[in-house]
């Protein structure tokens, strides 16, 4: 078996751990969902020991995450969890939770579960950092990433770039505060919540 490659994770991982390395510094467990290639999870778990880092995704991915963690092979990266965001989260005590490129391959019925489920799987003061595209006031932020949410709709009609502010209602129902809404190369945005009053 070939191990998966994603082009755009090589591209978005150090701007991305930039971001971790100020809001996980003192953090110590982190579930990532949806891991996907297992790229980000090999990298980030190199960069940043003091953390041990969890990886999940949906079955059918855990063989390509095993190859990179394999290939790794580093100490604070335990074997990849099973997960469909549909059944829920692993219940845990998490107090970090990453996840990239996953809120507009998901369903928005599969994104509100995802929130619901985050208390059971978060410690009283955990952080949530969520990497990828969003719309503002029901608007692209760019032309490139309307075409991108076209093209997402067009494999799959329950596909889409999220509004951020229907992100944010479900991260405060969850009991979660904004901590940061940061630009990120590319028309992305790496967004921060902290559970618990700040």
């Amino acid at each position: 078996m070939h191990k998966p490659y994603s082009l755009a994770c090589e591209r978005n991982r150090d701007p991305i751990l930039a971001v971790l390395r100020e809001r996980f510094a003192d953090r110590r467990r982190v579930l990532e969902i949806g891991s996907g290639t297992g790229q980000h999870a090999a990298h980030f778990a190199a960069a940043l020991p003091h953390l041990c880092w969890q990886t999940s995704d949906l079955a059918a991915n855990l063989p390509g995450i095993r190859q990179w963690l394999a290939e790794a092979a580093l100490p604070n990266t335990p074997a990849p969890l099973a997960l469909d965001v549909g059944a829920g989260l692993p219940a845990g005590d998490y107090d970090a939770l990453f996840t990239a490129n996953t809120l507009h391959i998901m369903s928005w019925e599969e994104v509100e579960r995802l929130f619901e489920c985050l208390p059971g799987a978060m410690a009283a003061d955990a952080v949530l950092t969520i990497y990828g595209p969003f719309n503002y006031g029901g608007r692209f932020s760019s032309d490139s990433n309307a075409a991108f949410d076209r093209s997402l709709r067009r494999e799959s009609p329950h596909r889409g770039i999220r509004d951020f502010e229907a992100v944010d209602a479900l991260a405060r129902a969850a009991g979660l505060s904004l901590l940061e809404d940061r630009a990120m190369p590319a028309n992305n945005r790496c967004i921060s919540w902290l559970r618990g009053a700040r």
